[in-house]
């Protein structure tokens, strides 16, 4: 596997090897021993998987306070999104700064989001899924936003009247985020 480092601290692209021939593909998607080998120690306890019928469907900016934060490790299995991730983590080097990549089916790249992290995808296909892993439970009262359209962030999604959730429509600013999170520096 590939591991390609972001411009933002800590948040890394995961490149599979694919194993193709005349029958289709074969590729490994999660390797905890390769990924302990770099460092990265992760206990994925949920898999979720999304299914958004049309484009332009935008969700998030996501995030969950602790102690229900969570790392993702996410991925297209149909279709394809314009992923985003903003630095949230009080202190960091990248704080507010966010980042976009194009996830597909087609590229079969994963997106490891850390901790303190808001994370949010705009589908850019009809059909598109989407799956997930997280370290942490789904916990309703910890879970957290930003706004999508936040002009301080000016993030440069692929659509300017996305299809939104009422919650994604109510999220605030970073400015004005309840955020926990701290940047732990080097370790």
């Amino acid at each position: 596997m590939n591991i390609i480092k972001t411009k933002l601290k800590d948040a890394f692209i995961l490149e599979p090897k694919v194993f193709g021939d005349h029958r289709g593909f074969f590729m490994e998607t999660f390797n905890a021993q390769l990924l302990e080998a770099q460092g990265f120690s992760f206990n994925f306890v949920q898999d979720n998987h999304a299914l958004s019928k049309e484009s332009g469907v935008l969700r998030g900016l996501h995030y969950q306070l602790e102690p229900f934060a969570q790392t993702k490790l996410v991925r297209v299995i149909r279709g394809a999104v314009y992923d985003v991730i903003v630095d949230i983590r009080e202190g960091s080097p990248t704080y507010g700064q966010w980042e976009g990549f194009i996830l597909s089916e087609d590229n079969k790249r994963q997106l490891l989001v850390p901790k303190g992290f808001a994370h949010g995808y705009c589908t850019l296909v009809e059909n598109t899924e989407f799956l997930y892993k997280v370290d942490n439970y789904y916990s309703p009262e910890h879970d957290r936003g930003i706004a999508w359209n936040d002009p301080d962030l000016n993030i440069n999604w692929p659509v300017t009247k996305p299809i939104l959730s009422d919650k994604d429509t109510q999220y605030p600013n970073l400015k004005n985020l309840e955020s926990q999170f701290l940047y732990k520096g080097e370790e």
